[in-house]
């Protein structure tokens, strides 16, 4: 089969990226597992918690595979079609993530982009990630708060690779800049979350309840 040019295969990024993110798999696990309709269950959203409190803990966990692996999906194939560019890399993580968070078939009401985005950066720099998930574990078992976790890990990402990019060498414009807006849309998303932390009426974690957090 004949290679595709290189602006049709540079055209196909985001739009691969936007229709795999947008696949909405805490809603087809929910389902498969017997939980019926995730949307109607606890928070309404179709992220992992909300999966495994509908459908129990394996689907739940699969969800959170699932979701990170879209993420991760994307950039590997941006990295493949455009010969290692960072910026068509970023496009990819940007476009994965919004057709998560806002997919098409759910009417645009998708999930909050933890997994999706952890996915993203774990190809993107795997030791900014690591430290955004050490950061996320410390501020939820400390506050108790998975939702907490979830804002400062987002919040920290700029950070974390800025610093952790390489070695004495700061990251491209692109990846700063696609970071910064992949943390403002995490915390968007968690606007509620936040609300409910501001009125002291956001749950819990404990390891005998379930949370509410993606």
């Amino acid at each position: 089969m004949a290679e595709l040019p290189i602006s049709m295969s540079l055209l196909a990024i985001p739009v691969a990226a936007y229709f795999l993110g947008s696949i909405p798999f805490g809603l087809i696990l929910t389902k498969l597992f017997g939980g019926g309709d995730v949307r109607k269950v606890g928070s309404g959203n179709i992220g992992a918690t909300n999966v495994a409190r509908a459908a129990g803990l394996l689907a739940g966990v699969f969800t959170l595979v699932l979701d990170a692996g879209k993420g991760a999906g994307a950039v590997l194939l941006a990295e493949k079609l455009s010969n290692d560019s960072a910026t068509w890399m970023m496009i990819a993580a940007l476009v994965v993530l919004l057709g998560h968070c806002f997919p098409i078939w759910l009417k645009f009401k998708g999930g909050k982009g933890v997994a999706t985005a952890a996915g993203m950066f774990f190809v993107l720099s795997p030791l900014a990630c690591l430290g955004a998930v050490i950061l996320f574990i410390l501020v939820t078992i400390f506050w108790r708060y998975v939702s907490l976790g979830s804002v400062s890990a987002a919040a920290a990402m700029p950070l974390l690779i800025y610093f952790l990019w390489a070695p004495h060498h700061a990251p491209p414009l692109a990846i700063t800049s696609g970071t910064m807006a992949t943390a403002l849309l995490i915390i968007y998303k968690h606007r509620g979350n936040l609300q409910r932390l501001l009125e002291n009426e956001e749950p819990k974690f404990s390891f005998g309840k379930k949370m509410d957090a993606e």
